[in-house]
């Protein structure tokens, strides 16, 4: 195979590439704050004595997680066009994404709250906690906890969805590759920068969310340390012990 790479495009289409990078990560933004708080409240929901309340929580749920998230974006932008609601595309994509990721937080943290132990519930209730106080102080603080790294990978997926707004003409990253590679016909090398800005881009959030994580959760930040640091000790030990008795043999 003769092909020769040519990245020399990126002097020009650069400006382009961060234009694209800002509305990508501007989207990603709003839509996984929104996705996430919508998330909580109907796990909230979920978990309520109310059967109304509960069937209308997992009714959203479903249909949320059982349709493409291009179809919820298509009507959104497209269905709503035709009875006469005009909703800007870029609107469309973030209430689609936010809508999307309620979906599978709400799952996450649902599970994270039934993992809370009933003891915990009943002790605070006797200390004189409202429902609402052992919701806010007992209950989400630890589910959230509990389920962080199923929310850190789930959120990943979501921003890199952002990729299918290209669809409704969303002029973000994808796009922008898009109209690099229809310029210039390099394609294979446009979407290897594409392919490694969203890579930058996951890493980023990965990392950004642990440091919130261990702001958020001191405790388990000393408690890993602490496991680390008893690993290593062990390990020392253990290396030492070997070093004497091939000394001793």
């Amino acid at each position: 195979m003769d092909y020769g790479f040519d990245f020399s495009f990126l002097g020009e289409f650069w400006p382009s590439l961060l234009d694209g990078l800002w509305v990508s990560t501007r989207m990603a933004a709003v839509s996984l704050g929104g996705g996430f708080v919508l998330g909580v409240l109907l796990a909230v929901a979920r978990g309520q004595e109310s059967g109304l309340v509960r069937r209308l929580a997992g009714g959203f749920v479903d249909l949320t997680r059982n349709t493409p998230l291009i179809v919820q974006t298509f009507w959104l932008f497209f269905g709503l066009s035709a009875l006469e609601i005009r909703v800007p595309a870029f609107y469309a994509a973030v209430v689609a994404l936010a809508i999307n990721t309620s979906g599978y937080t709400c799952e996450i943290v649902r599970a994270g709250i039934d993992s809370v132990h009933a003891g915990q519930k009943e002790a605070a209730s006797c200390l004189g906690l409202g429902r609402a106080q052992i919701l806010r102080y007992i209950v989400l603080p630890q589910a959230i906890e509990k389920m962080y790294p199923s929310l850190i990978s789930q959120f990943v997926l979501m921003m890199l969805a952002t990729s299918i707004m290209s669809e409704i003409s969303v002029e973000e990253l994808t796009a922008i590759g898009y109209q690099i590679q229809s310029q210039t016909f390099r394609g294979f090398e446009a979407y290897l920068v594409i392919a490694a800005i969203y890579l930058i881009m996951s890493w980023l959030l990965r990392v950004v969310m642990t440091v919130c994580y261990n702001v958020a959760f001191p405790k388990q930040r000393r408690i890993a340390q602490s496991r680390a640091a008893a690993r290593k000790r062990t390990n020392g030990n253990a290396q030492r012990s070997t070093a004497i008795q091939g000394a001793k043999s």
